[in-house]
């Protein structure tokens, strides 16, 4: 049976909707936590992939590609460690999300899905819901990637191209779920795409034999890996698997960094159309993304267009082989040492969200 929502907000609860009646985004009403003490991270059978972690999923798997554990590899170059984000089926980290969301979707027996995207996650849930014989149409920006655009159409999904902003897009995604046309399959309102996004905490804490790194630095922009990161690494601490949070430290796009300005009151008003799968000026989690920097002595920055870019080059340069808005993170780490927001050894986690076969 489906886990009902709730508003941290208003209280109210609901067996299933897309926000609450309050505007505020919801949450699973009970949070899964393990019974027992952390496992034996040599004996841990991860060969589920993410959903090896089911004690800490509210939803049960019912659509999945084989989808997590994804590579964790040491970078001298960065003194860090890259999480390979980007060996998904589809892509891109964004099929945490969509396995956990078209199981909860085939779990309420859903017939149709909608969600509005750049790319990433538009070509997740178009995949997911194939996988699901569930329908989809998917909302892009008249702009979106001709590469992105394919792999919605080849699922078998409908692209709705939409002219104008990102926020566009958004608008009129959601006058098609307002009017019944579908569910509302959302990378940035729906709670069970954040539950799958959480997977990357699991996998990471026990990659590194449930020892939590310093720091996690990601692109942030609806705040999707971010949120999913703090949510992971809290349920790990609650649940005694771990000892400690990491600091959650965000990379935006400058001129899309409503959370750095907020945090810094400075002007980030600049272009970065290199970021452009971050370009998110009003993000719905907003609330929570402040609160889980606040709660783990975090921070947000914004990037310009040419250390991205440069960035990109020197991740190709040494193999990885990632799509532009992946280097916004370790362009970030950069400059947070720079800052001295991190110190030089700091012991700090990457994640590589993208591919640049999706180019």
């Amino acid at each position: 049976m489906a886990q009902n929502l709730s508003c941290p907000d208003c209280g109210r609860t609901y067996e299933d909707r897309w926000r609450c009646e309050c505007g505020h985004p919801l949450e699973f009403a009970e949070r899964p936590l393990p019974d027992r003490s952390a496992p034996d991270p040599t004996a841990f059978d991860a060969r589920d992939g993410l959903w090896s972690f089911s004690e800490f999923l509210p939803v049960e798997r019912h659509v999945s590609l084989g989808e997590g554990t994804t590579p964790l590899v040491d970078v001298d170059e960065w003194n860090a460690q890259f999480k390979l984000e980007y060996v998904f089926p589809t892509g891109s980290f964004k099929d945490r999300g969509a396995t956990t969301t078209l199981s909860r979707a085939v779990e309420l027996g859903v017939d149709t899905v909608v969600e509005d995207s750049s790319g990433n996650a538009g070509a997740a849930i178009a995949t997911y819901a194939a996988r699901a014989g569930v329908d989809a149409e998917i909302y892009v920006p008249a702009s979106v990637k001709a590469s992105k655009l394919r792999a919605i159409e080849r699922a078998g999904a409908t692209p709705v191209r939409v002219e104008g902003s990102r926020q566009n897009v958004t608008d009129a995604c959601l006058s098609a779920v307002e009017s019944g046309d579908g569910w509302y399959a959302s990378h940035a309102w729906n709670p069970a795409f954040f539950a799958g996004t959480a997977t990357f905490a699991y996998e990471t804490a026990l990659q590194r034999d449930w020892n939590v790194p310093d720091a996690v630095v990601t692109p942030l922009g609806h705040g999707t890996l971010f949120l999913g990161a703090y949510h992971g690494f809290r349920a790990l601490y609650d649940a005694g698997w771990t000892d400690r949070m990491p600091r959650l430290l965000g990379a935006q796009a400058a001129g899309y960094a409503p959370i750095a300005e907020e945090l810094h009151e400075e002007d980030t008003d600049g272009s970065n159309d290199v970021a452009d799968g971050i370009q998110i000026r009003e993000p719905v989690q907003r609330e929570a993304i402040l609160r889980a920097i606040d709660d783990t002595d975090g921070d947000a920055i914004a990037l310009g267009e040419s250390a991205v870019a440069d960035e990109l080059d020197a991740l190709h340069r040494v193999g990885f082989y990632v799509e532009p808005t992946c280097a916004v993170a370790p362009a970030a780490l950069r400059t947070y040492r720079e800052r001295g927001v991190l110190d030089a050894d700091a012991d700090v986690v990457v994640p590589l969200t993208g591919s640049g076969l999706k180019q």
